[in-house]
């Protein structure tokens, strides 16, 4: 597809009511005679409800209602987890033996708490602040269980269990291969054996979760506004568990300030706002404070990777085994999602020969985890990354150069990988050149020149030094997505699609395919999104899918609608459609402008009064491989452990590109969460499962003032898996920057012999890395 505004960087056009205060988000809406709720969480990570005494709530003034898992009855579950997706038959059958335990969802915790900040009760009042001090006094005596914190300990022969039932603290278990990897890995020349270690984070967006519910007393329906990525999704877990039909229930995200996968979920809050407003008869609404942020919604990341890298003499990949372990937390909330999304990324865009990847997923007493940006890959990056680094300084090979060995061309795609993706096809790179991507990074970030200042300034005694890496990401995974055109006699355009929005930039870039499509101004065009009721089916915003998924069902739909203006018009206008053309909202006849209608007048008249429609859909026979390459520079102070980004540069390939601009914010936004999670986040627990880290004093965002300025650079390899020739952005940004800022730090502590391991790597870890000794040493 060509045209005027695809490939053009036109500004956002959503920014303007964000900029003058008038966007809406869930805390800005009102209902009337509404409730607030407050939630009750539990205060120790293990143990058993012994009591729960309201009457202290119950006489403040103001309070409504305090609510147990008794007084829910059988709504409360247990329940499969609406946001758990059970493996495809074809992965199941490809990955066997597969252990996968079912996770199940408690809206309130009964008998037993897992976690601490596991909801035991909801306070509703008639103004947030009353509810908030009422769950203060709700009395809850819990006695404790022994916690495990941590997944040694919950695989110890003698750990507490969880879930006793099981027998072990075990949730997932599987195992891909390919090839003879003991082979491989023995008669390599070389093999690098290291374990790494990748901190627990979480999405940390300016606006936490809430919800708002709004009972329909005259029909019996409900309406529920969410701070969520996926109001389908949401609407179908609320029919299940209100009893209400799916049709009676209409859900909607309003503006959403940031979700980044952490929002995908379907939370016991939303449930209960939904069903004490029905029961109630009142609205009910809930707003996340941000400590509850920090101990209810998911975290992620959290892996140890024992991994065995062999190479040949000349540094080519014979052979990889990687053992990982995935410390889910209290429950593995959205099932292989996070877990194979990292072996499934493992290998990248390399030449391996033989695989084996084994991952055991463990159950402790810390907040549940699943998907974050990136959703398992910048794990499985860091991992690749840092033992090509270290097998680079086995071999004495420049780390480029090694990289430059193995990595795989434009002339090898398509390139089966050997295994099945997470949606159990076949896992094939489609498109792409990663080792071009490589070349222009170390090309136009001169790698060399900053080889050369990194050895004059070791004579000065200042540290810099290099990172590179270089990534894949499965973007645009099904299922299909269907959009509506609807061109309305005043000659503007509706588009509705089902994904809401969360920054991504869907009412400029959809606006531009629509707009192409038609031969409208991008002013004319409006995007409804994120409604059930404007749109009835729909998955979520998540996994780098909507400018693949929904894009092509939008310039589908858009396609069709201009056939159908174009037959309108050869009748109106007494001419054949393939003399036609749409331009500046009209329908004329090319070589005479005179002979000419407006748009809305042509809908106007062959449509319903309401205007012309057509809808549309895509589904993706499979993801399409998004791609690219980093290169950071950094300084290091050796005394301190202070770490000084001095450049970060990325190319990034994502296929035909719709707004360069808004992939350059996706991928800036995502670089700087990357740095976040290289150099600073981490959610620390103690032994008895006790969050340290539960606010912005101790759980560290990289701020704007530390960030370099981003570079990012455009290569495009259409993907012919779908019509617009485009592959996702979203997370790409995210994924490369723990690995490739690890390998610079590494790089530039190499004359103290340091070796990174793990991640996050704040001052302290990093002086850590540097013996004393060898900082007294003379010289």
């Amino acid at each position: 597809m060509s045209g005027r505004l695809f490939g053009e960087p036109v500004r956002r056009v959503e920014d303007p009511p964000a900029l003058r205060g008038a966007a809406r988000f869930l805390d800005d809406l009102e209902a009337p005679g509404a409730l607030h709720l407050a939630v009750v969480r539990s205060t120790v990570a293990h143990g058993r409800v012994a009591s729960l005494d309201p009457c202290g709530a119950l006489d403040l003034d103001g309070v409504v209602a305090v609510v147990t898992a008794a007084d829910l009855g059988e709504r409360n579950g247990p329940f499969q987890h609406p946001t758990w997706f059970p493996p495809s038959e074809g992965l199941r059958a490809a990955v066997e033996p597969l252990l996968l335990r079912p996770e199940v969802l408690r809206v309130l915790a009964d008998g037993r708490v897992r976690y601490a900040g596991e909801p035991l009760a909801a306070v509703l009042a008639d103004d947030p602040y009353t509810a908030a001090d009422a769950a203060e006094l709700v009395e809850v005596d819990l006695d404790p269980l022994p916690a495990v914190a941590g997944t040694d300990a919950a695989l110890a022969p003698d750990a507490p269990l969880l879930h006793p039932e099981w027998g072990d603290n075990l949730s997932t278990h599987f195992t891909v291969r390919k090839g003879e990897v003991d082979r491989a890995l023995r008669e390599a020349a070389v093999v690098v054996r290291e374990e790494f270690r990748f901190g627990r984070q979480t999405g940390a967006p300016l606006e936490p979760r809430g919800a708002l519910a709004v009972p329909d007393p005259a029909s019996g329906g409900l309406t529920v506004w969410s701070s969520t990525q996926a109001p389908h999704w949401l609407r179908k877990a609320l029919a299940t568990f209100t009893g209400l039909q799916v049709g009676r229930i209409r859900a909607v995200a309003p503006c959403v300030g940031g979700g980044f996968g952490i929002k995908s979920m379907v939370y016991p809050e939303e449930l209960l706002v939904a069903l004490l407003a029905l029961r109630l008869g009142r609205p009910v609404k809930w707003v996340e404070t941000r400590i509850e942020h920090f101990l209810g919604a998911v975290h992620s990341r959290d892996q140890r990777h024992r991994i065995e890298l062999g190479l040949d003499a000349e540094g080519r990949i014979t052979g990889l085994r990687d053992h990982y372990l995935v410390d889910v937390g209290a429950s593995n909330v959205e099932g292989l999602v996070v877990p194979y999304n990292t072996a499934g990324h493992l290998q990248g865009a390399y030449r391996v020969p033989a695989l084996e990847i084994d991952c055991r997923c463990v159950v402790t007493n810390k907040t549940p985890l699943s998907a974050y940006r990136g959703a398992g890959r910048p794990e499985a990056v860091f991992a690749m990354e840092r033992a090509l680094d270290l097998a680079a300084r086995e071999l004495a090979i420049d780390p480029v150069e090694l990289r430059r060995r193995n990595l795989l061309g434009a002339e090898d795609m398509p390139h089966d990988a050997g295994i099945p993706y997470r949606d159990g096809s076949r896992l094939v790179l489609d498109a792409g050149d990663v080792r071009h991507s490589l070349e222009v990074a170390a090309a136009e970030g001169d790698y060399h020149g900053w080889r050369r200042r990194q050895a004059e300034l070791r004579e000065a005694g200042r540290y810099l030094g290099i990172g590179v890496g270089t990534y894949v990401e499965g973007t645009g995974i099904g299922p299909g997505e269907r959009a509506e055109v609807r061109l309305e006699p005043s000659g503007r355009v509706r588009v509705t699609v089902a994904l809401p929005s969360q920054g991504q930039g869907h009412a400029t870039t959809l606006a531009q395919l629509c707009a192409d499509r038609l031969g409208v101004g991008l002013g004319d065009v409006e995007l409804v999104q994120g409604d059930t009721a404007a749109l009835g089916e729909g998955g979520g915003t998540i996994a780098s899918r909507t400018a693949v998924v929904v894009g092509n069902a939008v310039g589908d739909a858009a396609g069709r609608l201009r056939e159908l203006l174009l037959r309108a018009g050869a009748e109106a206008l007494e001419a054949a459609p393939d003399d036609l053309e749409l331009r500046d909202g009209n329908l004329r006849v090319r070589g005479a402008p005179s002979r000419s209608l407006r748009l809305g007048e042509l809908a106007a008249g062959a449509g319903d009064g309401e205007g012309l429609a057509a809808g549309g859909g895509f589904t993706p026979p499979a993801v399409t491989f998004a791609s690219g390459a980093h290169l950071a520079v950094v300084e290091v102070d050796p005394w301190t452990g202070a770490v000084r980004v001095l450049r970060y540069l990325v190319v990034h390939d994502c296929g035909r590109v719709i707004n360069p601009t808004v992939v350059e914010g996706q991928v800036a936004g995502g670089v700087a969460q990357g740095i976040g999670g290289a150099l600073l986040e981490e959610l620390v627990y103690d032994e008895e499962g006790q969050l340290l880290t539960g606010s912005f004093m101790d759980y560290l965002l990289p701020r704007s003032s530390a960030l370099p300025a981003i570079e990012v650079l455009h290569l495009e390899t259409p993907s012919e898996r779908n019509p617009l020739g485009v592959k996702g952005v979203g997370e790409a940004g995210t994924i490369g920057p723990p690995a490739v800022l690890a390998g610079a730090i590494e790089d530039a502590l190499a004359p103290f012999g340091a070796t990174v391991t793990g991640c996050p790597l704040p001052p302290h870890v990093v002086a850590g890395l540097v013996p004393d000794e060898a900082l007294l040493a003379p010289g």
